[in-house]
């Protein structure tokens, strides 16, 4: 897979997170810093119920996209969900976990991609998609 399309499977899982009223949407470039993915797509919600909404949420958008879900982690009730496409793992926290696991600072030297940026260079984003930043 592309680095472009990773990037445009980003940015799709960001925007479909916006649209639940996922917070602190954050799209680190892990390019340079793990083999893991190219992409961590970071987001928070308030509470349990929301988490689980926002990940539906991108799970959705992202099969009408054409991604597969190789592994999804937390399930009912879950305070943190995991969805990992490989290229992109997306993390729904709730804002408590998101503070306690603080990926952010773990992946310090991860760079943060601005979305605008992300809409620019990751190729093919369907109109309506991208939410402004």
């Amino acid at each position: 897979m592309s680095t472009h399309q990773s990037l445009a499977w980003a940015l799709k899982a960001a925007n479909a997170a916006e649209a639940k009223k996922g917070e602190d949407i954050l799209i680190l470039d892990m390019q340079d810093v793990t083999l893991v993915a190219d992409y961590f797509v970071i987001v928070s919600g308030h509470n349990v119920i929301q988490v689980e909404s926002i990940a539906d949420a991108v799970e959705e958008a992202l099969a009408e996209f054409g991604a597969e879900l190789l592994h999804r982690s937390g399930r009912d009730r879950a305070h943190w969900v995991l969805l990992d496409y490989g290229s992109v793992v997306v993390h729904v926290f709730t804002d408590q976990e998101r503070v306690y696991y603080n990926l952010e600072r773990l992946w310090g030297d991860a760079r943060w991609v601005p979305r605008k940026e992300a809409a620019t260079i990751g190729g093919h984003v369907p109109p309506g998609s991208l939410a402004p930043s």
